[in-house]
């Protein structure tokens, strides 16, 4: 167990944002994790769980003790008629553990493929793309209560997922660490391919019989070309959550912009396509210095080189005031602001 001072940030963030931590220690085990946090110099100092760094915005130095999430490995550790139960740790790279899953036949993740950051923190976000969340095959974690110093079984019920939600990222932030997640995954696959572009993929790939495999291929295509690879140009994925607003403000809102993009949410609710609306708003390739919103993909603030946390959030507020203004909508930032 070693705790570091003064660590640079920028290695540990896909926004590639310059930033120092006052203490910095990796933990393996639980009992390294333990014997960390008991560390008289960190006693009373604020604290933080990092993971892929890939949801995260550092808009200033961290005055307290960063703990990065190194525990690793993936076991089948149940299966019966219709289902395998997966267990993998926190620190494992989500779309590592995905390929893993396809590899042995595991069904249920694959349209999941490509999203980044590590399987820790796909519960806390509950993360979703192309008609698929975390919650339809979560089985349970395992989390160690800072407070209480004690490891914590939660079931689908106790996380209370919603859209990009979970108690993690309210109720219970930054009190508890994620040690693992063990996923439900089906033995017989049920294909996903209505969300998106994934049938035209499909079609282009001139796949004739569905897999999973086709679908993961599928959905690492559509991302690729959409969205920016945070080795070359620094960004967190979608900065902004997809807004929900009543069937009736959506009434109003089609009469006023016929185009405008919109998804059935629930029996009173209509989801809508923040890309879009931040597009309509000429945003979509606006760059300010190194802050930038992306050519391809609207959704998604880049950091084109030296960009400060600063002007990344200051971005993202004009964005969201001007969206306010013109369709009346509250665009709420996906990224966690460490502010």
């Amino acid at each position: 167990m070693q705790i570091q001072e003064n660590i640079a940030l920028k290695p540990f963030n896909t926004f590639g944002i310059t930033a120092t931590a006052r203490y910095f220690s990796t933990f393996t085990a639980v009992d390294e994790l333990q014997s960390i946090i008991d560390a008289k110099q960190v006693q009373h100092t604020q604290r933080m769980v990092l993971g892929g760094g890939s949801n995260v915005l550092f808009t200033k130095d961290f005055d307290g003790l960063i703990l990065k999430n190194e525990l690793k490995g993936i076991e089948l550790v149940h299966e019966d008629n219709d289902w395998y139960y997966v267990k993998a740790q926190a620190g494992e790279n989500w779309h590592s553990f995905v390929l893993h899953c396809i590899a042995h036949n595991y069904a249920g993740v694959e349209n999941l493929s490509l999203i980044p950051g590590n399987v820790g923190a796909s519960p806390m976000q509950n993360i979703g793309a192309y008609g698929v969340e975390i919650k339809d095959v979560f089985h349970e974690l395992e989390a160690y209560n800072l407070h209480d110093r004690e490891v914590v079984h939660f079931s689908p019920g106790d996380c209370a997922f919603g859209y990009r939600e979970s108690v993690f990222k309210r109720k219970y932030k930054d009190q508890f660490v994620i040690l693992n997640v063990t996923f439900r995954l089906r033995k017989k696959p049920v294909f996903n391919t209505s969300y998106g572009a994934i049938e035209q993929e499909l079609e282009k790939m001139h796949v004739q019989s569905l897999s999973i495999q086709a679908i993961s291929s599928a959905v690492i295509n559509i991302r690729s070309s959409k969205l920016p690879d945070p080795k070359e140009i620094g960004n967190a994925g979608s900065f902004f959550k997809n807004p929900t607003v009543p069937n009736e403000q959506f009434t109003a809102l089609q009469q006023a912009f016929p185009a405008i993009v919109g998804y059935a949410f629930g029996a009173h609710d209509t989801k809508l396509a923040a890309g879009w609306l931040i597009e309509q708003c000429g945003w979509k390739g606006y760059r300010e210095g190194d802050a930038g919103c992306h050519a391809k993909q609207a959704l998604v603030l880049v950091n084109y080189g030296n960009a400060t946390g600063g002007e990344i959030y200051d971005l993202s507020s004009k964005i969201v005031a001007s969206v306010k203004e013109r369709f009346g909508v509250g665009l709420e930032r996906e990224v966690n602001i460490i502010a």
